[in-house]
């Protein structure tokens, strides 16, 4: 299966290869301790085309850095809501590529199922490193709930076109919840439970949020040289 995005791919043909490949999804499965786990982030300066991404990889218990990878490069696909994946996959495919270890979930910035297509950028990412995903996502892109309770691990089903896509989760008590939904090869349940387990005192989850730490930092450096 290719996941190679063509420098001549239209709007059409992404949401043509957005349906194409969401029937090919796995939307069942658990990791009930994972040894690693894994997160994701791009960062660009706006009205750049110039793309940085770290994969930051953490002890499953202690969530300490245990390896990191980047890339960088030019983004020739365009800004499109609901087609951001074709963005920021090939430089989250060719930082994983240089992980030496093998995590055993990854966290994506973004949405999963909670998309017009069902097929957000942890679905992309997760079917094409073939790997256990969780979109985690700080605003709303699709979907109606109802506001999850204020202690940290509540939680409301988030319904979109009569289905449940994704969960919204408190991670810290009286702060905004997240969006949580599947990538692939986890059920709901269990990536909901992994996501509360690996927020420890923020609202984000360290996966993503050391992810994002580490990613501007790089920029910094390499934007500095």
């Amino acid at each position: 299966m290719s996941f190679e995005i063509p420098s001549d791919l239209s709007y059409t043909g992404a949401v043509a290869m957005q349906r194409r490949l969401a029937p090919k999804l796995i939307l069942r499965g658990t990791v009930r301790a994972p040894r690693l786990v894994a997160g994701a982030d791009l960062s660009f300066r706006r009205g750049s085309n110039r793309f940085f991404c770290a994969v930051v990889v953490l002890d499953g218990k202690t969530m300490d850095v245990v390896e990191e990878a980047f890339s960088e490069g030019i983004s020739r696909f365009p800004y499109i809501p609901g087609l951001l994946s074709f963005r920021e996959i090939p430089f989250i495919l060719k930082a994983f590529a240089k992980l030496k270890r093998s995590p055993d979930v990854l966290f994506l910035d973004g949405h999963g199922l909670a998309h017009p297509r069902r097929f957000g950028l942890a679905c992309h990412a997760g079917l094409a490193l073939d790997v256990p995903a969780i979109g985690c996502a700080k605003s709303l892109l699709v979907g109606d709930y109802d506001e999850p309770g204020r202690e940290r691990g509540s939680s409301s089903a988030l319904v979109f076109l009569g289905r449940r896509v994704g969960m919204v989760l408190r991670t810290r008590t009286g702060v905004k919840p997240v969006f949580i939904s599947q990538g692939h090869r986890i059920a709901l349940a269990p990536a909901v439970r992994i996501a509360l387990s690996c927020a420890r005192g923020y609202r984000i989850p360290e996966p993503t949020r050391l992810a994002h730490r580490a990613v501007n930092r790089f920029r910094k450096r390499r934007e500095s040289e």
